[in-house]
Formats: C-alpha cells, sequence, structure tokens
C-alpha cells in the first residue's frame, strides 16, 4: 500500500491545480499567436474574450487573466497578473492565448 504523500490541491472550480502551459517569454512555443500579440494586441484581446465567452472588451483586462488562473488552479494573484499586464502587456497576452489553445488540444478547455 502507498501512503498518501500529499493532498491534491484544487481551483475554485475543482479543476485540479497546474501551471502555464508555457512561460510568459515563450514566444517559439507559438510564432502566430506572439505575431498577432505584438502588432495586433486588440484582435488577440478580442480573440481570447471570445474563447473565455466574454466582451471582446474585457480580453485584455487583469479580471480576464485572473479569472483564468483561478479556473484552472493556476498559482498566482491579482497583484501579479496586474504587473505583467502592466509591463509585458504582450507577452501575458501571448501567454494567455497559448495556454487556452493548449487547453484547446488536450481537450481541457
Amino acid at each position: 500500500m502507498n501512503p498518501v504523500v500529499s493532498q491534491p490541491t484544487h481551483g475554485a472550480s475543482g479543476v485540479r491545480a497546474s501551471d502555464w502551459q508555457t512561460g510568459p517569454f515563450d514566444c517559439c512555443a507559438n510564432i502566430g499567436v506572439c505575431i498577432c500579440g505584438t502588432f495586433f494586441p486588440l484582435c488577440l484581446s478580442c480573440q481570447i474574450a471570445s474563447d473565455m465567452n466574454e466582451c471582446c472588451l474585457c480580453g485584455a483586462s487583469v479580471a480576464m487573466r485572473t479569472m483564468y488562473r483561478t479556473r484552472y488552479g493556476i498559482p498566482g494573484s491579482i497583484c501579479g497578473d496586474f504587473l505583467w499586464l502592466c509591463f509585458f502587456p504582450s507577452c501575458a497576452l501571448c501567454q494567455l492565448k497559448r495556454d487556452i489553445e493548449k487547453r484547446k488540444e488536450m481537450n481541457a478547455f
């Protein structure tokens, strides 16, 4: 019999805690998303909002990133989300879109 070493953790929606599928600076993980985020950030924001069934104006918001993190049990904080979107907005948007795409591929979105 194997002893339990650690307890499973769950996000607010009951989804097991995880982490981002890619790092914020992993542009090479999806060049198309990176180009879109760099040159057309509003379009990428609208794509993200559409993926999450939200208003297009919410795509680049702290609330959207925080909601996504909470839904998938990704560690972080509202303050951290704010700082990422404030100082590295394109990287934060691209990371979120890449994560959505990866979770769709895994049928986990």
